[in-house]
């Protein structure tokens, strides 16, 4: 059951609209505080004016205050059919002289200033909200600030901010859904070069194997040139693996075809002397034929090996060890001395230890079958901040003229044409991958010498 995959164009989708949600919420509640305002500002003006009307009508007679409530006043506050009006006409000395008694007023009406005091209230079971006007009386024995208190509820107020944020919020999701419709065709747009390079992938040959030709914008130019990267290593590997697998396919040819003559003319030989010869014959190809599948198998794994396996840490010392161990039993059909010069103390480089085997292996192997008389020598040293492995045998080596070529694969060298020419090709690769530097020497005392140097640890890390 595959992994259900997620959209890129949703995931996007799915963000800005969280984000335009947002918004819009946050406009919304913007629009109802507005709304709230404006109704209150536009129904104060109505209360405050209502309460200048009543307390013009104020008059003293006889030390009486005489205050005649006008209808107008009233009725202008009377829209809304479930709205209630109260007032109230307080006196110099804080009495009532007409209205409800306990109609509460502003707080601000304390205040030693003439301006209108407004302000939120609770009266009788409901919400209202009261505005309160001065008026300074000075006849008849009568001296103070009157105040007269107009009250009214919430209803029509409420209504009308109501109606407000309706419309306002009817605006604001109308203007999210464009917005989102062009959200998503801005990034439907947008995400275009994606599907072209999904195309120019879906649509080329499984070999084609060169760079992607499309225009892509800055922020995926890095994907595509990672892709083309990506492709141009694969094709360089590819490459190879196809020129290694046709030039194995020819050396097998040649060894094979070999064999299979001397086991037919083994076949059809009646006299036992000369099938000896055959049968010689056939064991040494038999067993070049598997030294060779052998060497062909240990470069399939060096080259894989050089781009998949991260390197470590490693002995160099104990892979030399080692390697000589592996070779020498197998290799020697005659008395050779082997001499081993190994620094006691571990010599650290990093590397994969199974292609650094497999390397020094070779390179012994290749010594003692096509070089070394009598005598072999191998020695592992540190050297300055790298490391040092030098195998020397006292025959006459590989012409100075051929030391470029005998690196390559299946190079025989030119008088000779013994062996398979991949020893040496498959310790060259294996410094090349490490970094190291294989060098060829003829040293004045006589013999060959096959020296690796590798870099400091510090640099390799």
């Amino acid at each position: 059951m595959s992994e259900r995959r997620t959209s890129l164009y949703w995931r996007l989708i799915g963000s800005l609209s969280i984000a335009l949600t947002l918004g819009s919420t946050m406009l919304a509640i913007a629009a109802y505080n507005y709304a709230q305002t404006a109704a209150d500002d536009a129904y104060d003006r109505l209360l405050i004016g209502a309460a200048r009307q009543i307390a013009e009508t104020i008059t003293a007679d006889n030390g009486r205050l005489i205050v005649d409530v006008p209808l107008s006043a009233l009725e202008t506050l009377s829209i809304s059919r479930s709205d209630r009006v109260y007032y109230r006409v307080t006196g110099p000395d804080g009495a009532a002289i007409t209205g409800y008694d306990d109609l509460p007023m502003p707080p601000a009406v304390d205040r030693p200033s003439e301006a209108p005091a407004v302000s939120d209230a609770r009266f009788k079971g409901s919400d209202i909200r009261t505005a309160s006007v001065k008026r300074y009386v000075s006849e008849a024995g009568i001296n103070g600030w009157v105040v007269t208190t107009v009250g009214q509820t919430r209803e029509a107020r409420n209504a009308l901010s109501a109606d407000l944020t309706w419309k306002a919020a009817l605006l604001v999701i109308a203007m999210s859904l464009i917005a989102l419709a062009g959200i998503m065709f801005t990034v439907r747009r947008a995400l275009k070069p994606l599907l072209h390079v999904e195309a120019a992938l879906i649509g080329r040959d499984p070999n084609n194997l060169t760079p992607l030709n499309v225009e892509a914008p800055a922020e995926i130019a890095e994907l595509v040139d990672v892709i083309n990267r990506f492709m141009q290593r694969l094709s360089d590997r590819f490459n190879v693996m196809q020129k290694y697998i046709a030039d194995s396919a020819h050396q097998l040819r040649t060894p094979l075809t070999a064999l299979a003559a001397q086991v037919e003319l083994l076949a059809n030989e009646p006299k036992p002397a000369a099938q000896k010869g055959y049968i010689a014959r056939v064991r040494e190809r038999t067993a070049e034929l598997g030294r060779l599948t052998n060497q062909l198998l240990s470069h399939a794994m060096v080259i894989h090996r050089a781009q998949a396996v991260a390197s470590d840490q490693v002995d160099l010392g104990a892979i030399v060890r080692q390697a000589v161990a592996d070779a020498i039993p197998v290799s020697l059909g005659r008395d050779i001395a082997v001499r081993q010069e190994i620094a006691p103390e571990p010599v650290i480089i990093r590397g994969d230890a199974v292609s650094l085997r497999e390397a020094i292996r070779n390179v012994v192997e290749n010594a003692v079958h096509h070089g070394a008389d009598e005598g072999l020598w191998v020695r592992v040293t540190r050297s300055g901040d790298g490391a040092l492995a030098e195998i020397h045998d006292d025959g006459p080596g590989i012409p100075e003229a051929d030391w470029q070529q005998a690196r390559e694969r299946f190079y025989r060298g030119r008088t000779s044409a013994i062996g398979s020419g991949l020893g040496l090709a498959i310790a060259a690769d294996v410094a090349q991958s490490h970094n190291a530097e294989m060098s060829f020497e003829r040293p004045t005392t006589g013999g060959f010498t096959v020296r690796f140097r590798f870099p400091a640890l510090d640099a390799r890390a």
